[in-house]
């Protein structure tokens, strides 16, 4: 026999799977739309296992995208070219959500800039701290990574961060860092960390509007549990 019978059974399900996704994107759940990015690099396998166990090891699509590239490894099919198409796709979705926060009042857009935040920090393996730096207006001019940590720790030194925004002749500053713990409470150093920064940069006339703890599904804001 020959035709539709000699064909690999996933040749007809990637056709389905793109035909429901052109129809309805939002439907698919999150297994299926790891399949799409997989199967961009790997053509002439069946990818579905592969977007299960990934999910499955990684809890959702957001922890596979924010995962570390040897560890995307581990999972058969998952090569060079698959974890290129996976950071591919969370650059994009980054960028889309920055583009929402860069430029913009910040307080005016503060949920944009918790999904921005949450979006690029909240599944990391590792403590990132980062520093959205702020005009006159509050318009976001920067958004800079200062330090990568350890699973528990990111060494911030205030003269350092006072002296950047010295450099962008920004007038205010909002910290972000992640707890990999999925615990956003700020811990005894998070706090004498940001009051050491806050009074740095009050000496040069810099204004510390925040400093933004994401968890894994929360987040807790210096401000508004009275430590600034």
């Amino acid at each position: 026999m020959s035709g539709d019978a000699d064909k690999p059974h996933y040749l007809g399900h990637r056709e389905r799977l793109r035909e429901r996704f052109a129809a309805t994107p939002d439907a698919l759940p999150d297994y299926e739309i790891l399949e799409l990015i997989l199967m961009q690099a790997v053509p002439r396998q069946d990818v579905k296992p592969a977007a299960k166990e990934l999910i499955a090891r990684f809890k959702s699509l957001a922890g596979v995208l924010a995962a570390e590239p040897a560890r995307l490894k581990e999972t058969a099919l998952v090569k060079d070219a698959a974890v290129q198409a996976i950071k591919l796709a969370r650059a994009a979705g980054l960028r889309l959500l920055k583009h929402d926060v860069v430029q913009r009042h910040a307080v005016s857009s503060w949920q944009a800039l918790l999904d921005y935040c949450r979006a690029s920090m909240a599944h990391n393996p590792t403590e990132q701290f980062r520093i959205l730096f702020l005009d006159a207006k509050n318009h976001v001019i920067a958004d800079e990574q200062q330090q990568k940590g350890t699973v528990n720790h990111t060494p911030v030194y205030p003269r350092e961060v006072v002296k950047r925004a010295l450099e962008l002749q920004a007038s205010a500053l909002i910290l972000v860092h992640n707890h990999p713990s999925g615990d956003p409470k700020p811990s005894k150093a998070d706090i004498d960390m940001t009051r050491a920064v806050r009074d740095a940069a009050k000496a040069m006339d810099i204004a510390l509007h925040d400093h933004v703890v994401i968890g894994k599904a929360d987040h807790a804001s210096f401000r508004a549990l009275g430590l600034l």
